[in-house]
C-alpha cells in the first residue's frame, strides 16, 4: 500500500503558471517580428499536489494514496510539455508556457468551483473534482482557487494574452475511446461543445453581447487546415473536434470571447474618449471581460442585466449608470464591428491540439506509471514540434489574410 511520502508529485507550487524557457532550434524558425505573438501553452500537464489540500482541517487524509495516485495518473496529459516544447523550439519561441499545477487538484481549464456528485461528463465539470470536491471545506476551496487559479488567470491576461494571433494549447488524450475504437493520432479541437451540439453560444454564461457567430471556431479554418495537411502529409491521422469539442470553461474559449470584447472595447473608446475614465463604462467592461465569471462586481451586473437580481440600497444607482453605459455599448455593436472583428488579419486564433499518449509514453502494465521516455517517442515530439512550426510559418506567409 502507497504512503502520502511515496508519491514524487506532492510537492510546493510557488509558480502555478510559468514560461518555459527553450532553445530555438529548426529551418522554420518564424521571424522574429512574430515570435511574440505566438504563445503555445499547456494546462494539463502539471505534476504539483501542495501538502496542505491532500487532509481535512482535522488532520485525516482527503483520499486513499493508491486512489489519489490512480487519478492523477489519469487525470494528466502524459507528454504536452514535451511537445510543447518541441513545438516553441521549432518556431523559434522564447519558451511555452505551463501549468504547473496538478488537474487532480485542479483544472484550470474549467469554470472555477465544484463539480457536482455524480456527474459523468468530463466536459460539464467544474475545476475541483474528486476527491477534492466533497474532500476539501469551503475555506479550503476558496484558498485553492485564489492562489492558483486566480493567480493564472491574472498572469495570463496581464503577459500572455494581449497582442497574441496564435494560441496552440497541447493536451494528449487516450488511445481509445470508451467504446474501445481506436482515437486518431492527431485531433484540431476549435468548436465550442454547446456550438457543436446546439448551434449558438450556451445561455448564461458569458454576456449575450457575444455573438453566436463567433462560436463557430475559435480558430481560422484556413490555419486549422494548414496543421491539418502538414500532419497527414507527415503519415499522422487528424480529425477535428473528436472525440469531444471545446468545453466552455477551456482557455480556447474564454480567450476567444476576451479578445472580442477587447476588440469592441478598443472601437469604442476611440468613438468615444470622453468614456476612457468612466466608472460606469469600466464596470461594463469588467463584466464583459471577466471570461473566468471570478469577479464579484462583474457577476452582479450580469445577473442585474440579464436576471433582474435585487440590488442594496447602496448599490443601486451605481448599477443603474452601469446599464445605461451596457446600453451605449450594446447600441454601438452593429455589424460593421462586427464585420471588421471577423475579416480582421489580427483577429486571434486559439486551437487545441489532442495528441494520442501512446505516441509519446509507455505504461507499465501493472502499476499504470508511466515508463522511462525512449528516444523514439522524444524523436516523434520533435518530429510533431517541426510539423506544427511548418504549418504556421506558410500560415503567416501565404494565408493570413484569407483566414
Amino acid at each position: 500500500m502507497l504512503q502520502m511520502k511515496d508519491l514524487p508529485w506532492i510537492k510546493p507550487c510557488d509558480d502555478p503558471y510559468e514560461l518555459v524557457h527553450v532553445t530555438p532550434n529548426g529551418t522554420d524558425l518564424l521571424p522574429e517580428v512574430l515570435r511574440p505573438r505566438v504563445l503555445v501553452h499547456t494546462v494539463h500537464d502539471g505534476d504539483a499536489v501542495p501538502a496542505q489540500f491532500l487532509t481535512h482541517r482535522d488532520g485525516s487524509p482527503i483520499a486513499d494514496p493508491d486512489e489519489l495516485e490512480r487519478r492523477y495518473i489519469r487525470e494528466r496529459d502524459w507528454g504536452a510539455n514535451l511537445v510543447a516544447s518541441g513545438i516553441a523550439s521549432a518556431l523559434g519561441l522564447s519558451g511555452y508556457v505551463r501549468c504547473n499545477v496538478a488537474r487532480v487538484l485542479l483544472d484550470f481549464n474549467r469554470f472555477p468551483g465544484s463539480t457536482p456528485p455524480l456527474n459523468r461528463d468530463p466536459l460539464e465539470r467544474l475545476a475541483i473534482n474528486e476527491p477534492f470536491a466533497s474532500g476539501l471545506d469551503h475555506g479550503q476551496k476558496l484558498e485553492l482557487l485564489e492562489r492558483y487559479y486566480d493567480q493564472s488567470s491574472e498572469l495570463i491576461e496581464s503577459s500572455w494574452l494581449d497582442g497574441n494571433l496564435i494560441m496552440l494549447g497541447v493536451h494528449t488524450y487516450d488511445q481509445r475511446n470508451p467504446s474501445q475504437t481506436t482515437r486518431p493520432d492527431i485531433s484540431l479541437v476549435t468548436c465550442s461543445h454547446t456550438y457543436l451540439r446546439e448551434s449558438r453560444m450556451p445561455f448564461g454564461v458569458f454576456d449575450p453581447l457575444y455573438p453566436d457567430v463567433l462560436g463557430e471556431s475559435t480558430c481560422s479554418r484556413v490555419l486549422r487546415d494548414r496543421i491539418s495537411l502538414n500532419f497527414e502529409r507527415t503519415g499522422f491521422r487528424v480529425l477535428h473536434n473528436h472525440p469531444y469539442a471545446l468545453p466552455e470553461g477551456s482557455i480556447e474559449v474564454r480567450a476567444q470571447v476576451w479578445y472580442f470584447f477587447d476588440f469592441l472595447r478598443r472601437r469604442y473608446i476611440e468613438a468615444f474618449p470622453e468614456t476612457r475614465d468612466c466608472a460606469a463604462h469600466g464596470l461594463v467592461w469588467s463584466m464583459l471581460l471577466n471570461t473566468n465569471l471570478r469577479l464579484h462586481d462583474g457577476e452582479t451586473l450580469r445577473a442585474y442585466l440579464h436576471r433582474f437580481r435585487k440590488l442594496p440600497e447602496g448599490d443601486v444607482l451605481r448599477f443603474q449608470e452601469a446599464e445605461a453605459a451596457y446600453r451605449r455599448v450594446s447600441a454601438f455593436l452593429d455589424a460593421d464591428v462586427l464585420r471588421d472583428y471577423r475579416r480582421s488579419p489580427d483577429r486571434p486564433s486559439a486551437i487545441a491540439m489532442e495528441v494520442r499518449k501512446d505516441l509519446l509514453c509507455t505504461f507499465d502494465p501493472e502499476t499504470g506509471r508511466p515508463l522511462p521516455l525512449t528516444d523514439e517517442q522524444r524523436d516523434r515530439a520533435t518530429v510533431i514540434g517541426h510539423i506544427i512550426a511548418s504549418a504556421i510559418r506558410l500560415y503567416f506567409e501565404h494565408d493570413r489574410n484569407f483566414g
